[in-house]
């Protein structure tokens, strides 16, 4: 599981944490907390990670959002939360999501 690669198949510029570039629309995401998801004799077997990825756009973007939902899904995150804001500073707006993804027992075997 590669989230970059997952996000890029949108077709806009993606970066993880900072995004330096110029583009009116960009996607920005970050791992903000992972844990133990499995542990067995004090040995962790599964981990769950949890991102935050987030839309800026000066422009309507609920079809990205669609897109972003569905191709998260398919890779095999689930959604835990979605919120947006208008950044002012910025003039953009901006979705937030949250989602997790957990290793399989079978990966770590």
């Amino acid at each position: 599981m590669n989230i970059k690669q997952t996000l890029e198949q949108l077709g806009v510029p993606v970066a993880n944490s900072v995004y330096e570039g110029s583009e009116e629309t960009y996607i920005v995401f970050n791992e903000y907390n992972q844990a133990a998801l499995l542990s067995a004799d004090d040995v962790e077997i599964s981990t769950k990670f949890f991102y935050q990825v987030d839309i800026f756009s000066k422009y309507n973007y609920t079809d990205l959002v669609k897109q972003l939902r569905e191709l998260m899904r398919e890779a095999g995150f689930g959604r835990m939360f979605e919120s947006e804001t208008y950044e002012t500073n910025m003039k953009m707006y901006r979705k937030i999501m949250r989602f997790s993804y957990a290793t399989n027992f079978e990966e770590v075997i």
